[in-house]
């Protein structure tokens, strides 16, 4: 009985050690380099990168005025609520104490690619890094160069509310294993200059995966219903597939898509609706150039046949 008892012990011990080390933050940059991204940085470019990233989509400053919302004002505070529970985006302003005002370059690197905090915690991943984890380096340098000229706001989110075992961060480490990869958006030369700048636009900064794709039990993309929609993060609406299957967007034009992305218009004549409108709001600060460069990506993706809807209800 001793013996067995102290092999049980040694188990769990090992399995304890293992866990641990599978499941430690791993942060993208390392203090030796993060020097290095201080230096440059183009507010301009970094001002495109924050509308194409959909920033202000979840972190404006919530409680502004009916009408008078000002999507620079990024004190956070959206609950986006989900089958674990809900999450509330931070306040990503410069304020030095209740936004990123402290941070450096390297800490929204590791943030956005890493899902690491500047505290070395994981994140969540209501927080799209999965998405981000594919964006150049010098993109995410140059956002933050914009940040760093906007209103410093004051006030904290609200904190998350996640049940058991989810609310166990470490165990992200294990779900990062699975659905985390940071290879960068390839080039296809013999793709158009356009298409690939909509392929990057889309696979990294847009992060259209991340709501237009049906997930499993954990909350990860499952591949084959990548772009072909699926129920929203509250379970309640359908999000729409945006490929070319009959039941997505085959009959749209590419026009189409660049139209509704500035203006929110559909071809059949409705409009967007749900967070759809803040997307669309980002989407439209971008260039022609932009907006046309995702409608060519996007028509170009192949027709998948989305989740089964759930039956309606009388």
């Amino acid at each position: 009985m001793r013996r067995l008892l102290i092999i049980l012990v040694f188990l769990a011990g090992a399995a304890g050690a293992a866990f641990w080390t599978l499941t430690a933050p791993t942060p993208i940059v390392t203090d030796s380099l993060a020097s290095a991204l201080e230096t440059g940085g183009d507010v301009e470019k970094g001002k495109a990168v924050f509308y194409a990233g959909g920033c202000a989509a979840c972190h404006v400053s919530q409680g502004q005025p009916e009408g008078q919302e000002d999507r620079l004002k990024l004190g956070g505070g959206l609950e986006l609520k989900s089958p674990f529970g809900s999450f509330y985006a931070p306040n990503i302003s410069p304020h030095p104490t209740d936004g990123i005002g402290k941070w450096k370059v390297a800490d929204l690197v590791n943030a956005m690619q890493g899902g690491v905090s500047p505290a070395g915690d994981h994140y969540f991943p209501a927080f799209p890094y999965t998405t981000y984890a594919h964006a150049k380096v010098e993109d995410i340098r140059d956002l933050m160069a914009f940040l760093r000229t906007l209103e410093p706001i004051p006030g904290k989110a609200p904190a998350h509310t996640v049940g058991f075992p989810f609310n166990v961060r470490r165990g992200l480490g294990l779900w990062k294993r699975l659905y985390l990869d940071h290879a960068p958006v390839a080039e296809e030369v013999a793709r158009p200059l356009n298409w690939n700048r909509g392929k990057y636009l889309v696979e990294a900064l847009g992060h259209c995966a991340e709501c237009h794709s049906g997930r499993d039990f954990i909350g990860g993309v499952i591949e084959k219903y990548r772009f072909a929609g699926g129920p929203d993060l509250e379970g309640k609406d359908w999000v729409p597939n945006i490929t070319q299957h009959k039941d997505g967007i085959a009959d749209w034009s590419a026009k189409d898509i660049a139209y509704m992305l500035k203006t929110g218009d559909t071809p059949d004549g409705d409009s967007v609706g749900g967070s759809m409108t803040a997307v669309v709001r980002n989407m439209a600060e971008l260039s022609d150039a932009d907006r046309e460069a995702i409608a060519a990506y996007i028509k170009s993706l192949p027709p998948r046949e989305g989740p089964p809807k759930p039956p309606k209800k009388d």
